[in-house]
């Protein structure tokens, strides 16, 4: 299995996407600062993944996701969480 995986800030109202194939090691990755983007972000969220049987749909996914339908498409599947969890207003990237 892949997986595509969403993670949010609630100190800045960022995102990022990414895939892997082990989710847990991944997020263990994210926390200890070994991943370039989210190395100053310590308290990103992982907001929501989806596995995928190929590693081709997992970065179709991926791309999908990181393109302006996709990122409506995390902010409307998210929203309730986002406004029960944090009142950090949704920035539009």
């Amino acid at each position: 299995m892949f997986y595509t995986y969403v993670l949010y800030s609630p100190k800045d109202g960022r995102w990022y996407v990414g895939v892997t194939k082990n989710l847990r090691a991944r997020m263990q990755d994210h926390a200890a600062g070994k991943v370039h983007f989210t190395k100053s972000k310590p308290s990103m969220l992982l907001a929501y993944y989806e596995a995928c049987v190929s590693k081709v749909d997992a970065y179709r996914r991926e791309r999908y996701l990181k393109s302006g339908r996709g990122k409506r498409y995390v902010r409307q599947r998210l929203s309730g969480w986002l406004n029960d969890t944090w009142p950090v207003k949704l920035e539009r990237h």
